[in-house]
C-alpha cells in the first residue's frame, strides 16, 4: 500500500485565525472561552463559548459566496484555503482528477435552518424561503464548496460520526490514498454551532458547563470539579498525500499517519462506555495497523472535553491499552483552551498532534489543578504549561454521540 504523508495544514479557530497563531496560543495555555457575544445567552443555563476571535469572514471569501453558504461552510473554504497555500500543489500540472475532499461537520448548516424556519414562523403564513436554504444547509456543501472552489475532480463526499466527524474524514482519505484511488485529498472538518438551538439543546441535555462568571476556566479536563464541556467554532484542514507524489514535487512534510481505526461503543445515545471499552480496542487497533505498542507513543491528545463520565471512561481505556507497565506516554487535551469544536474537534486536534511532533512540544491541558482521584495518578498528564519533549509518535483520540470512536496515529517523518 502506498505510504501518506501530510503537506499542509490550516486552521481557524477560536484561538487564531491561522495555523501558526493558534498553535502559539495552544503553546502558551491561552484560553479562548468568553461569554457569547452572537447573541444574547442570558436565558440559557450555559451562556459562555470559545467563539473566533476577530474574524470577519468577508476578508477571505467573495460576496457571491458569502450569499450562498452557512458559516461552517464558510469556515471550511477559509481553512481549506489555508492548508492548500500551504502545501503548495500546483492543480495546473495534476490531473484534477486525482485530487479530492473529504470533508467532515457533526451539525452542517444550523445557523441556516434556525433563521429559515424563525422568518417563516414570523411571517404570515406565506412559505418564502430562500432559494439558499437547501444548499447552505445540507452538510455536504462544505467538500462540494472545496472542490468546486479548487477544480478538485476526485473523491468527494462528507462523513457524520457526531464529534468524531473530522478523524473519520481523516481515516477515509488515508484509507483512498493507500489504495491509490487518489494522490492528493484535502480534508478536515468545520462547525458553527454557536447558535440558540445549538446552544439550547446541548445545554437542555446538561452536557456544558454553567461556569459563567468564569468562563477561562470553565474547560477543566480531568479536574474534579469539571462540569461540562464549552462548545467551539471553527475548522481545521490537512492536505494528505501519496509520498511518492509528494516526494517528487519537493514537499515539506508534517509527518506520516501510520495508523486508524474506528469502533463503536454500542451502548447509549449520548454517554460513552463506563469502561471504555470500544475506544480501547479503537486504539488497539490503530497500533496495530501502526505496527507499535502503547509505550511507543510519545504524546496523546486526548478527546476530554471536560465532562464527568466522559473523561474517566477515557482515562479507563486508556489505562486498559496500556496494561500493567508504567504509563510513559504523555496525555494532554486541548480541549481546555479551544473548547469543544464537535464535527471539527479531530482536525484541530490532528495538527496539535503533529505541530508537537514538529517543535518537540506538548501543549498543556489548562485549568486542571486538583486532578480526579479516581484518575490513577500514574498517568502522565500535562497540566498548567506546555512541556518540551521529543515527540516520534502522536496519537488523536475522538469520540462522538451514538458510540463512535475514531483514532489516529501520526508519526514524525
Amino acid at each position: 500500500m502506498n505510504r501518506v504523508v501530510i503537506t499542509g495544514i490550516g486552521a481557524l479557530t477560536p484561538l487564531g485565525n491561522n495555523a501558526k497563531t493558534f498553535w502559539g496560543n495552544i503553546v502558551a495555555g491561552k484560553s479562548g472561552a468568553a461569554r457569547i457575544t452572537r447573541f444574547d445567552p442570558s436565558l440559557f443555563r450555559t451562556q459562555i463559548a470559545c467563539e473566533l476571535k476577530d474574524f470577519r469572514v468577508e476578508d477571505f471569501l467573495e460576496k457571491a459566496d458569502l450569499k450562498r453558504t452557512d458559516p461552517f461552510t464558510q469556515y471550511a473554504l477559509v481553512a481549506s484555503d489555508e492548508a492548500i497555500r500551504d502545501s503548495g500543489f500546483n492543480m495546473s500540472k495534476m490531473d484534477p482528477f486525482d485530487v479530492g475532499v473529504i470533508w467532515g461537520t457533526g451539525q452542517g448548516g444550523m445557523e441556516t435552518f434556525e433563521n429559515e424556519v424563525t422568518d417563516y414562523a414570523k411571517g404570515n403564513g406565506q412559505p418564502r424561503f430562500s432559494p439558499f436554504f437547501v444548499s447552505r444547509l445540507i452538510s455536504n456543501m462544505s467538500s462540494g464548496m472545496i472542490s468546486i472552489r479548487h477544480h478538485l475532480m476526485g473523491i468527494n463526499y462528507t462523513t457524520v460520526s457526531a464529534c468524531a466527524t473530522s478523524n473519520t474524514a481523516i481515516m477515509d482519505a488515508f484509507n483512498y490514498i493507500r489504495w491509490g484511488k487518489a494522490k492528493i485529498i484535502v480534508s478536515g472538518g468545520s462547525e458553527a454551532p454557536i447558535t440558540p438551538a445549538s446552544l439550547g439543546g446541548f445545554s437542555s441535555m446538561k452536557a456544558m458547563s454553567v461556569r459563567n462568571n468564569d468562563p477561562e476556566h470553565a474547560s477543566r479536563p480531568f479536574d474534579v470539579d469539571r462540569d461540562g464541556f464549552v462548545m467551539g467554532e471553527g475548522a481545521a484542514a490537512l492536505v494528505l498525500e501519496e509520498y511518492m507524489h509528494a516526494k517528487s514535487r519537493g514537499a515539506h512534510i508534517y509527518g506520516e499517519i501510520t495508523g486508524a481505526a474506528m469502533t463503536a461503543d454500542a451502548y447509549h445515545m449520548t454517554a460513552t462506555h463506563p469502561e471504555g471499552l470500544g475506544a480501547a480496542r479503537a486504539m488497539q487497533l490503530a497500533l496495530k495497523e501502526a505496527g507499535i505498542g502503547m509505550d511507543q507513543v510519545d504524546y496523546l491528545n486526548m478527546h476530554a472535553t471536560s465532562t464527568p463520565i466522559g473523561d474517566l471512561s477515557e482515562i479507563k481505556a486508556v489505562q486498559a491499552v496500556i496494561g500493567s507497565q508504567r504509563p510513559s506516554v504523555k496525555i494532554s487535551s486541548t480541549k481546555s483552551m479551544t473548547g469543544h469544536l464537535l464535527g471539527a474537534a479531530g482536525a484541530i486536534e490532528a495538527i496539535v498532534a503533529l505541530l508537537s511532533i514538529r517543535d518537540g512540544v506538548i501543549p498543556p491541558t489548562i485549568n486542571t489543578t486538583v486532578l480526579d482521584p479516581a484518575i490513577d495518578s500514574r498517568m502522565h498528564i500535562v497540566t498548567g504549561e506546555a512541556i518540551a519533549h521529543p515527540v516520534q509518535v502522536a496519537m488523536s483520540n475522538t469520540f462522538g454521540f451514538g458510540g463512535h470512536n475514531g483514532i489516529v496515529i501520526f508519526r514524525a517523518f
